[in-house]
């Protein structure tokens, strides 16, 4: 029992020591206009990858609707949009195209959430949550 109190005891003297060093710290101030270019930047990669015709062709055929389909995406969050960006990124160049149904599975989970927090209305057999 000694043994095991005195191992903690040191365990603890060991983490108290360790947590009065200071570990050093940067930090830069980031301009306004970077953050809305980097933002713009990536809302144009996400319509410009919507804009293209297999894309168009391939929500056609699930049913999603053009108009309502980028009022989500320009509802969507910055965290989001980057997510989906670095999601296209990720595609191969002329890939077999599971990677597109991937995406477009992931823009079809993004907009059933947007539906059932009751942010949006696009699909008839979702409820909102909010009232």
């Amino acid at each position: 029992m000694t043994r095991i109190k005195q191992a903690v005891v040191t365990l603890s003297c060991v983490c108290l020591l360790g947590a009065g060093f200071v570990m050093p710290a940067q930090a830069a101030l980031i301009g306004s206009e970077q953050v809305v270019r980097s933002d713009s930047a990536v809302r144009s990669k996400i319509d410009s990858w919507l804009a293209r015709d297999e894309i168009r062709s391939a929500l056609a055929a699930r049913g999603v609707d053009r108009a309502e389909l980028q009022a989500r995406v320009a509802a969507l969050g910055d965290d989001e949009a980057r997510d989906l960006a670095a999601r296209i990124d990720q595609l191969p160049a002329g890939g077999d195209g599971g990677e597109v149904l991937g995406i477009l599975f992931a823009v079809f989970v993004i907009l059933l959430i947007t539906d059932i927090l009751g942010l949006t209305k696009v699909f008839p057999f979702t409820r909102p949550i909010r009232r």
